[in-house]
Formats: structure tokens, sequence, C-alpha cells
């Protein structure tokens, strides 16, 4: 019998009242604690990734129709990954998740990990990804920067998939939506983007009016969403803000560099089956929406010897 778990070896950091667990397998965030308190929820090492919960979401963070795309003169076909319900036909989150990442350093409050991506059909091209996870006395930054060692450009998405917990532990999964649906959630984005029956984006509209207003940083009660917001609001240093608060008093910011242009939120409310379904919501800052590799919406293009950087910021306080 192995002695690893099935997430890969696990790497443990601390700094103040912070702890976080980084897996071997995705380079994935299974905990995120704040004085004992999940921040996000987390899973056991030997666990089923419960509904992508800590991905890193790479070369693409959504989804690509049909999984197939043209880029530069080339088709390239993805394998198809979400396909139920019907008329759900995606390649969805990218390649990252599964594989087992390569750790380049480890320090009590930080790890760094690696991947190269192989010579996929839907992949070919030869980017490396690095991801850091710091904690600091405001909570933690996780940076992931993509390399193109290839000669020839390459496309590029990115996202992250933290589950933002909602302070409880409800035991089915009516609780969860309960417990979750009691927290309020800011997005300062102008635009909702709206989706076909395959969640593939078609369109967008403003969100003035609409349940999709999260300005105000409503209470999360009757709004259920798989939804994408873009046209964010930026602060004057270029980076966008979007806030999970609990009834237990603690708030989640995450914080995205210049290069996040959307959110996108999955409450799972009345979908998931207990086993499925995280205490809490996911809260996705994404370099591009879904299809980006298809429509070319904030579609980013990794000249070969260059790299790209995204940074993004999980600050946690109580009140």
């Amino acid at each position: 019998m192995g002695t690893t778990p099935r997430t890969g070896n696990q790497y443990s950091i601390h700094h103040g009242d912070f702890s976080a667990v980084v897996c071997e397998l995705g380079s994935k965030l299974r905990r995120f604690d704040y004085g004992g308190k999940e921040v996000f929820c987390s899973y056991g090492p030997d666990d089923l990734t419960p509904t992508c919960c800590g991905y890193i979401l790479a070369p693409w963070p959504n989804r690509i129709k049909d999984g197939e795309y043209d880029f530069n003169c080339k088709h390239y076909c993805a394998p198809v990954n979400e396909y139920h319900p019907e008329p759900r036909n995606n390649a969805n989150h990218g390649y990252a998740y599964q594989y087992m990442w390569k750790l380049e350093s480890l320090t009590e409050n930080s790890v760094t990990q690696s991947l190269r991506f192989p010579n996929l059909d839907g992949y070919p091209f030869d980017v490396t990804v690095t991801a850091t996870y710091e904690l600091n006395d405001k909570g933690m930054t996780v940076t992931v920067s993509a390399r193109n060692d290839g000669d020839e450009p390459a496309p590029w998405a990115l996202g992250l998939h933290p589950w933002v917990a909602n302070g409880k532990n409800g035991e089915t999964s009516e609780q969860r939506d309960a417990d979750s649906a009691a927290c309020r959630l800011k997005i300062d984005a102008d635009t909702h983007v709206t989706v076909d029956a395959g969640l593939v984006p078609n369109g967008t509209e403003p969100v003035d009016g609409t349940k999709f207003d999260l300005r105000d940083d409503p209470v999360l009660d009757g709004r259920a969403f798989d939804d994408a917001w873009v046209d964010v609001h930026r602060a004057d240093d270029g980076t966008t803000t979007t806030v999970f608060t609990r009834p237990d008093g603690m708030e989640i910011k995450l914080v995205g560099d210049e290069t996040i242009n959307a959110w996108q939120c999955y409450t799972a409310t009345g979908e998931m089956p207990f086993d499925q379904h995280p205490n809490g919501i996911a809260v996705e800052p994404m370099t591009a929406p879904a299809n980006a590799f298809r429509s070319g919406d904030h579609l980013t293009v990794i000249e070969p010897g260059k790299s790209v950087t995204t940074v993004v910021r999980y600050e946690v306080t109580v009140k």
C-alpha cells in the first residue's frame, strides 16, 4: 500500500494565525485557514477534489465549446470533459489540475511549484507554468507565471478556483445552500456574461436592475449563480476586488491584479449531492471569461521566449 496521499505530497506553510496546505497534484490549494477556521473550503489528502476546489485553471480557465479552437491558422482539439447535463459539450478548466507539479522551493511561509505542459493534441505549446503561494500578515498572495519556451506563439488564459467557506458545516446540501445564502458577496463589475444552454457565452448585458448587480454587497439569499462578470471596476493601482462576508464577521477579499478581467461565481445551489457540495461558494478570478480560446475575448498570446504573470491576493479580516 502506498504511503503518499492520492493528491501527492502535501506542502504545509504557516505565518502568524494563517496556515495552508498545497498539494502536489495540480498545485491545488487544499486548505487555507485563519485562527483555526476555514477561509476556503478544504478536503482530505486522499479525497476526490470536490467541485474543482482549489484548482489552478490553466492554460484556459473555463469552457471551450466542443473542445475545439483555432489559433494561429491551426485547428486544435482538447478532450471534452463536461457533457452533462445536455447540451453541454465542453473542455473545461484546462489541463493543469491533472498533473503532479514539481517542487521548486519550500519555506516556512511559501511554496513554489512548476509544471511544463506535455506535448498534447489540445495544447502542444511548450509552456511552463510556475505557481507560488505565500502567506503574509494579511493572508495569502498567489503568483502564477507562464513562460513560452517554444518557437511559436501560445494562447493563454488563467483562473483560480477557490471555494470561500461560509463559516459553518451544514449536514445536508440544503443546509449548506442556506448557510451560503446568508453571506454577502460584492462583485464590482458592470456587465453580466449571458450564456446558452451549454453554458457557453453568447453575449453580455448590463447588471443594472437585475439579480446580477452585486456592486452594493447584497446578501446571497435568492441569488443562485453559475455566472461570470466583466467590465470590472479597478482601483488606482489597477486591481479589481471581490468581497465575501460571512455572518460570523470574517471578511475575505479576493484582489486580482490588472490581468484579471472577469469574475466567475458558482453557488451550486440545489445542484450538488452532499459529498460533492463544499460548505461555501466558488469565487473565481480569471484573466478571460469562458470560451476565450474560441472568441478571443481577453485571450493572452505569449510570444516565444516571453512570460506573463498574474497576482491574486486573499486578504482576511474579522470584524
